[in-house]
């Protein structure tokens, strides 16, 4: 009496969890999103817009006939002060200029600060608070993490040329600002209240795109 066919053997299945992604279940990484770098490029942008609109015209900075030499000191830190406040955003891209020239004119400083600036961007502010560094084997807590990035900005920036650079580049042009304030007669400029009351500084303004650390920016 001939037997019954053996039937083949069942393999097994395994199902995705619902809602998980079909790259999840493979086994592979999905892409990490990263919505606070994209947050952080909107602010700036924004901020960079509302901060040049502020901006007066360069040939009123530099009008010719507005110059003159102040009579005593107070009268020179009279007119800095004013001009201060008419003049912030343009003096502000005056001292941006003056340190962008100064790192351009050394590369190799210039590559170690985007060096820099790089490893804080991606290693702690907009790395996963569940995606621990991990380097020759080890994870590293966000302590470690950042005392790391704190000791190496410290050696790279006052062991190497970089600080030097940065402030030289910004004692020009505070340099150039003062001299411009200071012998730039204001008479003419017209001053807002709003625009020229305290706390709404060209710093507060360039500045206000930054969030607290771990808040997501």
């Amino acid at each position: 009496m001939a037997s019954a066919p053996t039937p083949p053997p069942l393999l097994p299945v395994t199902n995705p969890a619902p809602g998980s992604s079909p790259a999840a279940a493979g086994g592979s990484d999905a892409p990490i999103a990263t919505p606070a770098f994209r947050l952080l490029l909107s602010r700036l942008s924004d901020t960079a817009r509302r901060s040049l609109s502020d901006r007066r015209p360069w040939g009123e900075l530099l009008d010719r006939s507005a110059f003159s030499k102040p009579d005593s000191l107070s009268d020179a830190t009279s007119r800095l002060r004013r001009n201060l406040a008419y003049f912030r955003v343009n003096y502000a891209a005056v001292v941006a200029f003056a340190l962008g020239a100064s790192l351009l004119a050394h590369p190799f400083s210039l590559l170690i600060l985007l060096g820099l600036l790089a490893a804080w961007c991606f290693l702690y502010l907009f790395r996963a608070s569940d995606q621990p560094v991990a380097l020759f084997g080890r994870a590293f807590s966000d302590r470690e993490t950042l005392l790391g990035l704190v000791g190496a900005s410290f050696v790279l920036l006052f062991f190497t040329s970089v600080a030097s650079l940065i402030i030289s580049g910004l004692l020009v042009g505070g340099a150039l600002v003062a001299a411009h304030g200071a012998f730039r007669v204001p008479e003419d400029l017209f001053l807002d209240e709003p625009n020229a009351a305290p706390g709404n500084s060209a710093a507060q303004g360039l500045l206000s795109f930054l969030g607290a650390p771990g808040s997501g920016v």
